[in-house]
């Protein structure tokens, strides 16, 4: 379980995130939504402890993150930022297992190099792997980072004993990615967030998307909680008038939801 509880961020008199207080259960998706300002980046960064917040905590299962050491924090949160530059001529394996670096000491494993193999594989990198990282597109690059952030957290079945949750941020991942990988990259996430020690919270724009992978929905906006819940109950007309400053038409579909349209 990750809680956070009164949480507030601010640069100089500005409170970009406002005593916020949410919690995140593991083996669910979440997603934060709102529009641009809201403070969803900011809470995604304090909530993975990128951003030290002035008042509040946060805790992983009722520890107060800030008692973590940096190497056991890197061994169980992973966090897939909206655009990640590699200052060296790395090959796309050698990116990926820097994923790896918190888990071994001089050389990689072969728990290490199977991991990367795997995590590659998902995400359909594994053609890239000889490949100078900068030589790639911006889509590209967001799929080998994902892969990256996995084997990060990536459990080895043989010899983990899986005793911790692990936390998994990704803060505007779809940046980049086309219509066909965006529903790849949602439906991948959306399969590993049903792992019962994963705690998976995301950032995304797209009302639609959130509606349909989601099983939790954290609406913000002006840096405070404006409802938390099911897609029903957070997505409804007057809500979404209020926050977005638009009209919105529900439609059903036939695999089950509703799919919006905006006036």
């Amino acid at each position: 379980m990750l809680e956070a509880s009164h949480v507030t961020f601010k640069i100089g008199d500005k409170a970009l995130i406002s005593d916020v207080s949410v919690s995140f259960a593991p083996g669910k998706l979440h997603l934060l939504i709102g529009p641009n300002g809201a403070g969803k980046s900011t809470l995604i960064k304090v909530l993975a402890r990128l951003l030290r917040p002035q008042a509040g905590r946060v805790e992983y299962e009722s520890v107060d993150v800030r008692t973590a050491s940096e190497p056991e924090l890197a061994r169980r949160r992973a966090v897939l930022s909206q655009a990640v530059e590699v200052a060296f001529p790395l090959t796309v394996r050698e990116v990926v297992m820097m994923g790896r670096y918190p888990h071994f000491g001089g050389r990689p494993g072969p728990v290490d190099e199977r991991i990367t193999d795997e995590v590659m594989e998902l995400c359909d990198v594994s053609e890239f792997s000889a490949r100078n990282y900068r030589t790639l597109s911006g889509g590209e690059r967001q799929r080998v980072n994902f892969a990256r952030v996995l084997a990060q957290l990536w459990r080895d079945r043989a010899s983990d004993l899986q005793v911790s949750c692990r936390y998994l941020f990704l803060d505007e991942p779809l940046t980049f990615l086309d219509i066909r990988h965006q529903l790849e990259f949602m439906k991948k996430v959306r399969a590993l967030a049903e792992a019962t020690d994963l705690v998976t919270v995301g950032v995304v724009h797209d009302l639609n998307l959130a509606a349909r992978f989601a099983d939790r929905i954290v609406l913000l906006n002006d840096g405070r909680v404006v409802s938390s819940g099911t897609a029903a109950e957070v997505l409804t007309t007057d809500r979404i008038r209020e926050v977005f400053g638009v009209d919105t038409t529900f439609v059903p579909v036939e695999q089950g939801g509703i799919h919006l349209i905006f006036d």
